[in-house]
Protein backbone atom coordinates (compact mmCIF):
# COMPACT_ATOMS: atom_id res chain seq x y z
CA UNK A 1 0.00 0.00 0.00
CA UNK A 2 1.44 3.37 -1.01
CA UNK A 3 0.37 5.67 1.84
CA UNK A 4 1.98 8.67 0.12
CA UNK A 5 -0.27 8.23 -2.91
CA UNK A 6 -3.32 7.70 -0.71
CA UNK A 7 -2.58 10.89 1.21
CA UNK A 8 -2.34 12.79 -2.08
CA UNK A 9 -5.57 11.14 -3.21
CA UNK A 10 -7.30 12.14 0.02
CA UNK A 11 -6.09 15.72 -0.45
CA UNK A 12 -7.45 15.80 -4.01
CA UNK A 13 -10.79 14.36 -2.86
CA UNK A 14 -11.01 17.04 -0.17
CA UNK A 15 -10.05 19.76 -2.66
CA UNK A 16 -12.71 18.53 -5.10
CA UNK A 17 -15.36 18.44 -2.38
CA UNK A 18 -14.53 21.98 -1.24
CA UNK A 19 -14.51 23.22 -4.85
CA UNK A 20 -17.92 21.68 -5.51
CA UNK A 21 -19.35 23.24 -2.33
CA UNK A 22 -17.98 26.68 -3.28
CA UNK A 23 -19.31 26.34 -6.83
CA UNK A 24 -22.70 25.30 -5.47
CA UNK A 25 -23.05 28.55 -3.53
CA UNK A 26 -21.62 30.73 -6.29
CA UNK A 27 -23.84 29.37 -9.06
CA UNK A 28 -27.40 30.67 -9.16
CA UNK A 29 -30.28 28.16 -9.07
CA UNK A 30 -30.59 26.45 -12.46
CA UNK A 31 -34.07 25.72 -13.80
CA UNK A 32 -34.65 22.86 -16.21
CA UNK A 33 -34.38 24.21 -19.75
CA UNK A 34 -37.67 23.36 -21.55
CA UNK A 35 -35.66 22.66 -24.71
CA UNK A 36 -34.09 19.69 -22.90
CA UNK A 37 -37.24 17.74 -23.73
CA UNK A 38 -36.93 18.39 -27.48
CA UNK A 39 -34.98 15.63 -29.20
CA UNK A 40 -33.82 15.33 -32.78
CA UNK A 41 -35.50 11.97 -33.37
CA UNK A 42 -39.27 11.83 -32.81
CA UNK A 43 -39.96 8.91 -35.13
CA UNK A 44 -43.10 6.90 -34.33
CA UNK A 45 -42.98 3.16 -35.02
CA UNK A 46 -46.12 1.01 -34.74
CA UNK A 47 -47.82 3.69 -32.61
CA UNK A 48 -44.75 3.95 -30.35
CA UNK A 49 -43.77 7.65 -30.08
CA UNK A 50 -40.08 8.56 -30.01
CA UNK A 51 -39.48 4.90 -30.74
CA UNK A 52 -35.68 4.74 -30.91
CA UNK A 53 -35.21 6.92 -27.85
CA UNK A 54 -37.56 4.55 -26.00
CA UNK A 55 -36.21 1.25 -27.33
CA UNK A 56 -32.55 2.22 -26.94
CA UNK A 57 -33.07 1.95 -23.17
CA UNK A 58 -33.54 -1.80 -23.46
CA UNK A 59 -29.80 -2.53 -22.96
CA UNK A 60 -29.95 -0.83 -19.53
CA UNK A 61 -32.79 -3.13 -18.51
CA UNK A 62 -31.15 -6.27 -19.89
CA UNK A 63 -27.77 -5.61 -18.25
CA UNK A 64 -29.49 -4.74 -14.97
CA UNK A 65 -31.49 -7.96 -14.96
CA UNK A 66 -28.41 -10.03 -15.83
CA UNK A 67 -26.49 -8.40 -12.98
CA UNK A 68 -29.32 -8.94 -10.49
CA UNK A 69 -29.81 -12.55 -11.55
CA UNK A 70 -26.12 -13.27 -10.95
CA UNK A 71 -26.06 -11.44 -7.62
CA UNK A 72 -29.16 -13.13 -6.21
CA UNK A 73 -27.51 -16.55 -6.25
CA UNK A 74 -26.01 -17.49 -2.90
CA UNK A 75 -23.04 -19.15 -4.60
CA UNK A 76 -22.70 -16.49 -7.30
CA UNK A 77 -19.78 -16.33 -9.73
CA UNK A 78 -18.89 -12.68 -9.10
CA UNK A 79 -15.79 -11.54 -7.23
CA UNK A 80 -17.09 -8.64 -5.14
CA UNK A 81 -16.89 -7.15 -1.65
CA UNK A 82 -19.35 -9.56 -0.06
CA UNK A 83 -19.87 -7.41 3.03
CA UNK A 84 -21.32 -4.70 0.77
CA UNK A 85 -23.15 -6.89 -1.74
CA UNK A 86 -26.10 -4.51 -1.46
CA UNK A 87 -24.10 -1.80 -3.27
CA UNK A 88 -23.65 -4.06 -6.31
CA UNK A 89 -27.36 -4.89 -6.17
CA UNK A 90 -28.22 -1.18 -6.12
CA UNK A 91 -25.92 -0.57 -9.10
CA UNK A 92 -27.64 -3.15 -11.28
CA UNK A 93 -31.11 -2.53 -9.87
CA UNK A 94 -30.55 1.11 -10.80
CA UNK A 95 -29.56 0.05 -14.31
CA UNK A 96 -32.73 -2.04 -14.75
CA UNK A 97 -34.88 0.80 -13.39
CA UNK A 98 -33.16 3.31 -15.70
CA UNK A 99 -34.24 1.09 -18.59
CA UNK A 100 -37.85 1.38 -17.42
CA UNK A 101 -37.79 4.98 -16.18
CA UNK A 102 -36.02 6.44 -19.20
CA UNK A 103 -38.33 4.55 -21.56
CA UNK A 104 -41.31 6.00 -19.70
CA UNK A 105 -39.81 9.49 -19.91
CA UNK A 106 -39.20 9.28 -23.65
CA UNK A 107 -42.79 8.23 -24.36
CA UNK A 108 -43.83 11.76 -23.35
CA UNK A 109 -40.84 13.93 -22.40
CA UNK A 110 -41.63 16.50 -19.70
CA UNK A 111 -40.50 17.36 -16.18
CA UNK A 112 -43.00 14.99 -14.57
CA UNK A 113 -41.84 11.94 -16.51
CA UNK A 114 -38.19 13.03 -16.23
CA UNK A 115 -38.51 12.52 -12.47
CA UNK A 116 -38.80 8.75 -13.10
CA UNK A 117 -35.73 8.81 -15.34
CA UNK A 118 -33.52 10.63 -12.85
CA UNK A 119 -34.38 8.74 -9.66
CA UNK A 120 -33.11 5.39 -11.03
CA UNK A 121 -29.98 7.10 -12.36
CA UNK A 122 -29.11 8.40 -8.90
CA UNK A 123 -29.59 4.90 -7.45
CA UNK A 124 -27.15 3.49 -10.01
CA UNK A 125 -24.64 6.34 -9.53
CA UNK A 126 -24.57 5.97 -5.76
CA UNK A 127 -24.52 2.19 -5.92
CA UNK A 128 -21.41 2.47 -8.09
CA UNK A 129 -19.88 5.07 -5.77
CA UNK A 130 -20.37 2.83 -2.73
CA UNK A 131 -18.83 -0.08 -4.67
CA UNK A 132 -15.76 2.01 -5.53
CA UNK A 133 -15.39 3.18 -1.92
CA UNK A 134 -15.67 -0.42 -0.69
CA UNK A 135 -13.14 -1.78 -3.16
CA UNK A 136 -10.54 0.99 -2.97
CA UNK A 137 -10.87 2.88 0.31
CA UNK A 138 -12.84 1.09 3.03
CA UNK A 139 -15.36 -1.75 3.10
CA UNK A 140 -16.80 -0.29 6.29
CA UNK A 141 -17.34 3.19 4.85
CA UNK A 142 -18.66 1.87 1.57
CA UNK A 143 -21.29 -0.08 3.47
CA UNK A 144 -22.13 2.74 5.89
CA UNK A 145 -22.45 5.37 3.16
CA UNK A 146 -24.53 3.36 0.68
CA UNK A 147 -28.05 4.07 1.94
CA UNK A 148 -27.36 7.70 2.99
CA UNK A 149 -25.88 8.38 -0.46
CA UNK A 150 -28.91 6.88 -2.19
CA UNK A 151 -31.37 8.75 0.04
CA UNK A 152 -29.60 12.08 -0.42
CA UNK A 153 -29.38 11.61 -4.19
CA UNK A 154 -33.08 10.72 -4.48
CA UNK A 155 -33.86 13.75 -2.31
CA UNK A 156 -31.87 15.91 -4.77
CA UNK A 157 -34.13 14.77 -7.62
CA UNK A 158 -37.30 15.32 -5.57
CA UNK A 159 -36.06 18.78 -4.57
CA UNK A 160 -35.51 19.64 -8.24
CA UNK A 161 -39.01 18.40 -9.17
CA UNK A 162 -40.74 20.30 -6.36
CA UNK A 163 -38.74 23.42 -7.18
CA UNK A 164 -39.97 23.22 -10.80
CA UNK A 165 -43.56 22.87 -9.57
CA UNK A 166 -43.18 26.06 -7.56
CA UNK A 167 -41.76 27.93 -10.55
CA UNK A 168 -38.25 28.26 -9.13
CA UNK A 169 -36.45 25.29 -10.63
CA UNK A 170 -33.11 24.37 -9.07
CA UNK A 171 -30.96 21.60 -10.53
CA UNK A 172 -27.89 22.28 -8.41
CA UNK A 173 -28.40 19.50 -5.86
CA UNK A 174 -29.07 16.94 -8.59
CA UNK A 175 -26.02 18.14 -10.53
CA UNK A 176 -23.85 17.53 -7.47
CA UNK A 177 -25.38 14.07 -6.95
CA UNK A 178 -24.64 13.11 -10.56
CA UNK A 179 -21.27 14.72 -11.22
CA UNK A 180 -19.46 14.58 -7.86
CA UNK A 181 -19.02 10.79 -8.07
CA UNK A 182 -17.83 11.08 -11.66
CA UNK A 183 -15.30 13.74 -10.66
CA UNK A 184 -13.93 11.80 -7.71
CA UNK A 185 -14.01 8.19 -8.95
CA UNK A 186 -11.01 8.79 -11.29
CA UNK A 187 -9.06 10.18 -8.32
CA UNK A 188 -9.85 7.06 -6.31
CA UNK A 189 -8.87 4.77 -9.19
CA UNK A 190 -5.52 6.52 -9.60
CA UNK A 191 -4.43 7.02 -5.99
CA UNK A 192 -5.96 4.11 -4.09
CA UNK A 193 -5.18 0.40 -4.35
CA UNK A 194 -8.00 -1.98 -5.26
CA UNK A 195 -8.69 -5.17 -3.34
CA UNK A 196 -8.91 -6.89 -6.73
CA UNK A 197 -6.68 -7.19 -9.79
CA UNK A 198 -7.35 -4.89 -12.72
CA UNK A 199 -9.28 -1.62 -12.80
CA UNK A 200 -9.55 -1.16 -16.56
CA UNK A 201 -13.26 -2.04 -16.56
CA UNK A 202 -14.00 0.98 -14.38
CA UNK A 203 -12.02 3.23 -16.72
CA UNK A 204 -14.02 1.86 -19.65
CA UNK A 205 -17.22 2.63 -17.74
CA UNK A 206 -16.06 6.22 -17.23
CA UNK A 207 -15.18 6.50 -20.92
CA UNK A 208 -18.60 5.12 -21.86
CA UNK A 209 -20.24 7.75 -19.63
CA UNK A 210 -18.18 10.53 -21.24
CA UNK A 211 -19.09 9.21 -24.70
CA UNK A 212 -22.75 9.21 -23.69
CA UNK A 213 -22.57 12.86 -22.60
CA UNK A 214 -20.94 13.77 -25.92
CA UNK A 215 -23.67 11.97 -27.87
CA UNK A 216 -26.27 13.79 -25.79
CA UNK A 217 -24.66 17.15 -26.56
CA UNK A 218 -24.50 16.41 -30.30
CA UNK A 219 -27.90 14.78 -30.61
CA UNK A 220 -28.93 16.72 -33.72
CA UNK A 221 -25.55 16.63 -35.45
CA UNK A 222 -25.22 12.85 -35.05
CA UNK A 223 -28.77 12.37 -36.31
CA UNK A 224 -28.02 14.49 -39.36
CA UNK A 225 -24.80 12.59 -39.99
CA UNK A 226 -26.19 9.07 -39.58
CA UNK A 227 -29.73 9.70 -40.71
CA UNK A 228 -31.21 6.65 -39.00
CA UNK A 229 -30.28 7.09 -35.34
CA UNK A 230 -29.76 10.18 -33.18
CA UNK A 231 -27.08 11.03 -30.67
CA UNK A 232 -29.52 10.68 -27.80
CA UNK A 233 -30.42 7.12 -28.73
CA UNK A 234 -26.74 6.19 -28.95
CA UNK A 235 -26.22 7.90 -25.59
CA UNK A 236 -28.36 5.23 -23.92
CA UNK A 237 -26.31 2.37 -25.33
CA UNK A 238 -22.81 3.45 -24.25
CA UNK A 239 -23.28 3.30 -20.44
CA UNK A 240 -25.15 0.01 -20.73
CA UNK A 241 -22.13 -1.45 -22.55
CA UNK A 242 -19.88 -0.03 -19.82
CA UNK A 243 -21.97 -1.65 -17.09
CA UNK A 244 -21.84 -4.99 -18.90
CA UNK A 245 -18.05 -4.75 -19.20
CA UNK A 246 -17.86 -4.15 -15.44
CA UNK A 247 -20.14 -7.13 -14.79
CA UNK A 248 -17.94 -9.38 -16.92
CA UNK A 249 -14.92 -8.05 -15.02
CA UNK A 250 -16.54 -9.12 -11.75
CA UNK A 251 -16.76 -12.64 -13.18
CA UNK A 252 -13.10 -12.81 -14.20
CA UNK A 253 -11.08 -10.85 -11.66
CA UNK A 254 -9.28 -12.19 -8.60
CA UNK A 255 -8.93 -10.87 -5.08
CA UNK A 256 -5.44 -9.64 -4.21
CA UNK A 257 -4.09 -11.41 -1.15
Amino acid sequence: MNLKNEKLGASLLLFTAISVIIAFFIVEPIAQDPSYHHFSDSLTLVSLPNALNVLSNLPFFIVGIIGLSLLKKEAHSLTIVESNKLAYIMLYLGSALVGLGSSYYHLAPNNDTLLWDRIPMTIAFMGLYAVIISEFISEKWGKLLLLPLIMVSIASVLYWWFSEQSGAGDLRYYAVAQFFPMLTIPIILIFYRSKFNGVSAYWLLIISYAAAKLCESFDVEIHQLLGVVSGHSIKHVFPAIGLYIVLRHYQKRLKIA
